[in-house]
């Protein structure tokens, strides 16, 4: 046997012998994976029976439109984009001299008004001071009468008086009550002058942040136009909308497991506040009808209401729109 054979049969036997030892070690990593994957399935299986998890589901705030209440010009605007504001901060002016005319009119409006109504008053005393003076007079005139101390003609005389004067004293009672009316009107159209110049001013309807600015100065705006978004801070939920098969067990109450895909580390916790009573197709802006056509069945989704319990995190910020996985513990 040369050298070469003998090389080559050690190699062999060496190559056996180390297929045999490698088996073991070999059988060992499978029974390993098995397990494993085995737990891990169990896991998953178990854990599928304790919970209902849901990717479908979003942060959700109060959204604040913030409108003019009144056409004009905007003057100033005093916030930007993203800026924490208070409830009645001054957002947005707007030129206030056309509502300043306004308020000047009304105001001399009201003074003319009462005027009006000062020379009424005094024309109605005036008038029942002679028409007083005049009755008098003829209740004298009617005893002079019956005494035949004064003629038919004087009577009738005196009697037209006073009923001339009754009808005047009742005319300025007229003028002075239409005096009044006309005075209570100029006191509204100032009072609605000076609210329409306060709207000038566009303020805060709740504390939050300016998300969307839709306004700059120059720009002409009118009555009902959103000029800027504002997002309420003060609270925050999650609607996650689940598929109608995973609400047998869901119930108001139930502690929910929160994690933000813009912060995976983190898990927040919360609780179920309520379950809708339509579907979100049912609130689509063209519902389907399957009524018509071919039915085809589709598992819908019913949105649910999740607070969030859990210590706020000044480090990581919430904001409406997040995208979020929601883990609801339903036993």
């Amino acid at each position: 046997m040369t050298e070469q054979e003998k090389n080559t049969g050690a190699a062999e036997k060496t190559g056996k012998e180390g297929i045999k030892a490698s088996n073991p070690l070999r059988l060992v990593i499978m029974a390993v994976a098995v397990l494993g994957a085995l737990i891990w399935g169990g896991s998953k299986i178990w854990h599928s029976f304790l919970y209902v998890e849901t990717d479908n589901a979003q942060i959700e705030g109060d959204i604040y439109p913030v409108i003019s209440r009144i056409p004009g010009r905007v003057d100033k605007v005093l916030t930007t984009d993203n800026q924490k504001v208070a409830k009645g901060d001054t957002l947005v002016l707007l030129d206030p001299v056309d509502y300043e005319v306004r308020r000047d009119m009304a105001s001399a409006a009201l003074e003319n008004a009462r005027a009006s109504v000062a020379a009424a008053g005094e024309a109605a005393l005036a008038a029942a001071a002679t028409g007083q003076k005049l009755g008098a007079d003829l209740r004298r005139s009617e005893n002079l009468r019956r005494q035949d101390v004064i003629s038919p003609s004087e009577f009738d005389a005196v009697k037209a008086g006073a009923l001339s004067s009754s009808a005047q004293h009742a005319a300025a009672e007229s003028q002075r009550k239409a005096a009044a009316a006309q005075l209570k009107m100029r006191e509204a159209e100032l009072r609605n002058a000076e609210l329409q110049l306060s709207y000038t001013a566009i303020t805060a309807p709740a504390d939050g942040h300016v998300s969307k600015k839709n306004v700059q100065p120059g720009q002409y705006v009118a009555p009902g136009q959103q000029l800027i978004a504002l997002v309420g801070s003060r609270k925050l939920w999650v609607v996650a909308n689940f598929k109608e098969t995973q609400l047998e067990n869901l119930r108001p109450g139930q502690k929910v497991s929160i994690r933000v895909d813009a912060y995976p580390e983190k898990e927040f916790e919360g609780e179920v506040e309520s379950i809708s009573s339509g579907t979100g197709a049912r609130f689509a802006l063209l519902p389907p009808d399957n009524a018509s056509g071919n039915f085809v069945k589709v598992a819908q989704r019913v949105p649910v209401r999740i607070l969030f319990t859990g210590k706020p995190d000044n480090e990581r910020k919430l904001a409406a729109g997040m995208n979020v996985v929601v883990e609801v513990r339903v036993k």
